[in-house]
């Protein structure tokens, strides 16, 4: 394509979707936008999103900091493309059709599975919606397994949003959970300290709720990163189903019963 400007879109993002070329201009380069990428997500792999830096990843690529912003404009502009980077292309399902129940599930894990390798994604805010190439794509892919499901575009959109927002919760947790831990000798323990904590302040007869689920051993130890999550996913997906059966029951001719 030609070098006409998107409007509203940073130079990079252009470049991630191949809608033009870097510039030129000046002596030949040894960086590119890609190499540049690569090497802040391992860095944030490594250290953490608070390790990424301008100065850091040019220190890593053995350059100069000003040499960066031929290709990127600010620390603000990498982030979303170290996200995409990390997210990378969709994973297939192994059926080409499956059912959108199916297809929704490995959707959601494939998507908690990189925050669980890039746990450093969900320290970053998000602030609009996807607009880099492969977070489209991972959209996409979410829709597509809700094609024939008979709801609307923008149900189909909600319920995309919120498996996104389930999973991101789920990562978040487990990231907050692994600090916590990590103040205390191994995570049992931590978790008896905080139900101890919890019976010396709350009263059973102020919070009676919360007591009964201490006597019940909720917070002795822990369930395991996947046994919560999926009973939430399982909830989700149920509520979809549920709306989903719905609409076709609202689409079927006047006494139809089946």
């Amino acid at each position: 394509m030609g070098n006409d400007s998107v409007i509203g879109l940073p130079t990079s993002i252009e470049v991630a979707w191949g809608l033009r070329e870097p510039s030129q201009k000046g002596p030949k380069r040894i960086l590119s936008l890609g190499r540049i990428v690569d090497t802040a997500v391992t860095v944030a792999d490594a250290d953490g999103i608070g390790a990424i830096s301008m100065s850091r990843i040019a220190k890593e690529l053995n350059s100069s900091t000003m040499s960066l912003y031929r290709y990127v404009s600010a620390k603000d502009e990498l982030l979303p493309l170290m996200v995409d980077a990390a997210f990378g292309p969709p994973v297939p399902h192994p059926d080409p059709r499956p059912r959108w129940r199916a297809g929704l599930e490995h959707w959601s894990r494939s998507y908690l599975d990189v925050l669980r390798r890039h746990p450093w994604v969900v320290r970053i805010p998000i602030s609009g919606p996807p607009s880099t190439p492969h977070q489209i794509a991972w959209a996409e892919q979410g829709l597509r397994f809700l094609q024939r499901s008979g709801l609307s575009e923008a149900q189909k959109m909600s319920s995309i949003l919120l498996l996104a927002g389930l999973v991101r919760n789920e990562a978040q947790l487990a990231d907050t959970y692994e600090a916590f831990a990590r103040s205390g000798p191994d995570g049992a323990e931590t978790m008896l300290d905080y139900r101890r904590l919890i019976e010396k302040l709350a009263d059973a007869d102020r919070f009676p709720a919360i007591n009964a689920a201490m006597e019940a051993g909720v917070f002795d130890d822990s369930d395991g990163e996947d046994t919560e999550f999926s009973f939430a996913l399982t909830c989700a997906l149920d509520g979809i189903e549920a709306l989903i059966r719905r609409r076709r029951r609202a689409a079927r001719p006047a006494g139809q019963s089946r």
